[in-house]
């Protein structure tokens, strides 16, 4: 069989679950890379803000959690000079393949600090699985895409598959590196995420070459040599430049000649990641050459990336504030067995698998009625429940605090409930999102509203680490106020755009005078939601 009919044609149905072979090597990869990003990150605040005398640091949790947020926003950053790297450079396989080896690096550099007794290859470790994932995540969703050149619902369907496998590696990722961290040792569950990641980078390497083809072997090339050779020039001296900033800006924090307050620096950061977004899109509306309907188009997108961000920034509030309170305020003891905090990390990829397929189907049979709600409205809608998800969160922590002396454990069902909502508002905003991103944008400028996207992502991390440290026994006071604080935003956000939405509606609909009433951009694929 050809290398086409074995990855790409749609008439090959023998390979994984009747899609192409190559869906398989990517599902299994992206699995164990996602098992090793989600195991390792619900870790690191318990490891941090734990006392020495339990094998961490002893940290403050507000600079414990400060760095969780950073590290977590410069993962979701570095895909976008991943993808440029694979385009013009290595090309998509060799990126995720050396994406995959520095992520393995990373893992095992975090895992030597313990016997090195030293922070530093525990931060450079974290260092390179940022530069790993930017250029793994981006450049294998792209291959899966490259696997159904006729796109289509076969695609969607793939798609599907594709972040079932990234939900399954988050779901068994933080039951194990959780139970084997808090249970035995931190550093069990740091390595237990690393060879997670070196059997993906080994499987990867291995059916790669027989079940993808050609597909994602080369860069994107411009039929110029002499310009293509420019262009790989360009990109090879603006990472060698990039690299040799990035490891000098490290060496000086790490011998102390510039001080670091991760606090500090991730408010300034969070200053910088918003400025970006809004000197990109004024850039865009400006100069952009675009003509009228174009950057109505754009202001919808602009709209859109200030509610995700204050969605996400609600969101990732799950590893440091909401892991915190499972670990200090829920009663996890069931019987002998004390349940891992990192457990209830999982409950939201659980929930995920089971209500992504209603989520679709109800969008089904609206559709067959006639019935598209717009993107904003979507957006508004997950931004209730997320919301109702910090209410619940609210009368909880209330009874934690009681009269204010002595804290209260409260029932497992608080956060199990919490994170019910909190998905259902994830599965209305993140596929809506990732659509409307493709839909909306113009032609050239696809890619880079893409980025945007995950700039949102970035931010939205950046912002739920600096507010997790509230979650605090010392404390109480503070986390009833930043539970009802996020609530307060979320709702306001909801109702702020559920009434946007109508002169949204109203300037869509004059861009084309026979769209019906309800908005055709929010038609969105049958996929599950990509991960956060």
């Amino acid at each position: 069989m050809s290398a086409v009919s074995d990855t790409g044609n749609s008439g090959s149905t023998g390979g994984f679950f009747g899609h192409p072979k190559g869906l398989s090597t990517l599902f299994f990869t992206e699995m164990w890379e996602r098992f090793s990003f989600y195991g390792l990150r619900p870790l690191l605040v318990l490891f941090m803000a734990a006392a020495v005398m339990q094998g961490g640091w002893g940290w403050d949790r507000g600079e414990a959690s400060a760095i969780v947020g950073i590290y977590a926003s410069f993962v979701y950053l570095a895909s976008l000079p991943g993808g440029w790297i694979a385009d013009k450079w290595l090309g998509l396989r060799r990126a995720v393949l050396y994406g995959g080896a520095l992520i393995s690096l990373g893992h095992i550099t975090i895992g030597a600090s313990a016997f090195i007794h030293s922070k530093v290859p525990f931060f450079l470790g974290l260092v390179f699985i940022v530069l790993g994932t930017g250029l793994l995540k981006p450049n294998i969703s792209a291959m899966v895409g490259d696997l159904y050149p006729e796109g289509g619902a076969r695609k969607d369907a793939g798609f599907s598959i594709f972040y079932m496998g990234i939900n399954l590696g988050a779901l068994i990722g933080q039951l194990i590196t959780g139970f084997l961290g808090e249970s035995i040792g931190w550093h069990w569950g740091f390595t237990a995420a690393g060879v997670a990641m070196i059997l993906g980078l080994i499987q990867f390497w291995i059916q790669s070459p027989k079940t993808l083809g050609d597909i994602g072997s080369e860069p994107t090339r411009h039929p110029d040599p002499v310009v293509q050779a420019k262009q790989v020039r360009m990109v090879k001296t603006s990472t060698i430049i990039g690299l040799v900033i990035l490891a000098s800006v490290f060496v000086m924090i790490a011998t102390g000649t510039i001080p670091f307050v991760a606090s500090t620096f991730g408010t300034y950061y969070a200053y910088f990641l918003a400025g970006i977004g809004f000197v990109y899109f004024a850039y865009l509306l400006l100069l952009g050459g675009l003509n009228s309907d174009e950057k109505k188009r754009v202001l919808v997108i602009a709209v859109l990336f200030v509610f995700a961000a204050i969605f996400w920034s609600a969101f990732e509030q799950t590893p440091t504030a909401l892991n915190l309170f499972a670990q200090d305020f829920t009663e996890r003891q069931l019987g002998s067995f004390l349940i891992p905090a990192t457990w209830f990390q999982s409950v939201n990829s659980a929930w995920i698998i089971l209500l992504a397929p209603v989520i679709a189907a109800i969008w089904t049979g609206l559709g067959s009625r006639n019935i598209n709600l717009s993107s904003p409205v979507k957006f508004a809608i997950g931004l209730g429940f997320a919301a109702l998800s910090f209410v619940v969160m609210i009368f909880a922590s209330y009874i934690v605090v009681g009269d204010g002396s002595v804290a209260t454990k409260v029932s497992p069902l608080w956060l199990i409930t919490f994170y019910l909502f909190l998905t259902l508002g994830e599965l209305f905003v993140s596929p809506v999102g990732l659509s409307s991103m493709t839909t909306l944008s113009p032609k050239r400028y696809v890619g880079q509203m893409m980025g945007i996207w995950f700039l949102a992502s970035s931010l939205g991390n950046l912002i739920g680490g600096l507010v997790g440290g509230d979650v605090d026994p010392d404390n109480l006071s503070a986390m009833p106020r930043l539970f009802t604080t996020t609530t307060l935003f979320l709702g306001g956000a909801a109702l702020i755009l559920l009434i946007l939405s109508v002169p949204i509606a109203r300037m869509m609909r004059e861009r084309h005078p026979d769209t019906p009433p309800e908005d055709p951009i929010a038609e969105v694929p049958d996929t599950l939601p990509e991960e956060k």
